[in-house]
């Protein structure tokens, strides 16, 4: 098993963590949405996360540039970078990404709910895209 292997066996356990992570996101916002959840504990819950995503796609993001696989990389960053950006330009007064102040003002559950739902789907289609290069790779033997 090559470095190929490895990557992309890093690759699916970290897309699967990072799907379940965003699942854990969209039921929150639902509960919320619901108001089994108030904003407080919500926020909460969801600020807890939001840092270790950012790490895990940096991470897998610039493996994939180190190891040289250009076009999955080059799909793969704008997910990245659109969370990054998201962090880096909240506003200052807010606790977190999310903002139990501010969740409720201006359609703001509604674009969380969105912008979990999109990457949902980014996720699962990488997911598979990587699982794909894993069995590959290990097939292969390089």
């Amino acid at each position: 098993m090559g470095i190929d292997g490895l990557l992309f066996i890093l690759s699916v356990i970290d897309e699967g963590a990072l799907l379940f992570l965003v699942v854990y996101f969209v039921i929150t916002l639902s509960d919320l949405e619901c108001d089994y959840l108030n904003a407080t504990t919500c926020c909460t819950r969801l600020n807890r996360f939001v840092l270790p995503e950012i790490i895990a796609q940096s991470a897998l993001a610039v493996l994939l540039l180190i190891t040289g696989h250009w076009i999955l990389f080059l799909l793969y960053i704008p997910c990245t970078a659109w969370i990054v950006y998201l962090f880096v330009t909240k506003p200052t007064g807010n606790i977190g990404l999310y903002d139990p102040a501010e969740i409720h003002n201006r359609h703001q559950l509604k674009a969380y709910m969105r912008d979990n739902m999109i990457k949902m789907g980014v996720h699962l289609i990488f997911f598979f895209i990587f699982l794909y290069w894993m069995i590959y790779s290990l097939i292969k033997g390089y």
